[in-house]
């Protein structure tokens, strides 16, 4: 589980936990890493092991997915679930600020998801789960930069899937709209945000079910196809 201490990880590890799954958490914290280790052990897991690294850190990536590997004896299922939503005044102000959001939510997925399509490929099975965003389906000038990120994620999954699927592979993009998280405390929440519990059992049925995309909650099917329908004459005037 790689950006294990996200709020969506926690819940959708803890409900693996109940499943007596064994886990490797990767997270940038230790103490709070750590935590999450312990709870899961409470929780049922068959055995629980950390590696505290900055996903950022992609020269890092292929020995960390190693060791999960050796160490679990083998990976049936990997959450990507890091990432950051950024400063959209200070990414349009600063490149450096924008690179950096693209950084983490962009190529430290795709070095990632190479790694593990490729072992997955290998052995003939295997779900990659990729927490996305519905900020990819459109830019919108409140967070184009995030939605930049998460949009090229999105045509990159797209694309590996349609390579791997063919070899018993399953690529699980998961599009969540507004989620209570510390990432989003300083939003003024509202009845379009959604609990990590919620989105966490949306995950695995989309993971029981094989879904290439996932929108969670559902609602936000609807909602982005609204949105990705406006004319790009009338959408670029609106204030999103």
């Amino acid at each position: 589980m790689l950006g294990a201490t996200s709020a969506m990880a926690i819940a959708t590890a803890r409900k693996l936990a109940t499943r007596e799954a064994s886990f490797y958490l990767v997270a940038r914290s230790a103490s709070k890493v750590e935590a999450v280790a312990k709870d899961l052990e409470t929780r049922g897991a068959t055995s629980v092991a950390v590696k505290v690294m900055d996903l950022d850190d992609t020269a890092a990536h292929l020995q960390m997915l190693a060791a999960a590997a050796e160490t679990l004896g083998h990976i049936d299922l990997a959450l990507i679930a890091h990432g950051v939503l950024g400063d959209q005044d200070q990414a349009q102000a600063d490149y450096a600020v924008a690179e950096a959001i693209l950084q983490t939510n962009f190529l430290s997925a795709v070095s990632l998801s190479t790694w593990l399509a490729n072992y997955f490929e290998a052995r003939h099975a295997g779900t990659l789960a990729v927490i996305s965003s519905v900020a990819g389906d459109r830019g919108r000038k409140s967070n184009y930069v995030y939605g930049a990120s998460k949009g090229a994620l999105n045509i990159f999954l797209d694309g590996l899937r349609n390579r791997v699927d063919r070899h018993g592979v399953h690529v699980l993009c998961i599009r969540p709209g507004f989620v209570a998280t510390p990432m989003t405390a300083h939003l003024p929440q509202n009845a379009l945000f959604a609990q990590p519990n919620a989105i966490a059992d949306g995950i695995l049925k989309a993971i029981v079910k094989r879904k290439d995309n996932v929108y969670l909650p559902p609602i936000w099917a609807p909602i982005m196809f609204m949105v990705r329908s406006i004319p790009q004459s009338v959408f670029k005037k609106m204030n999103m």
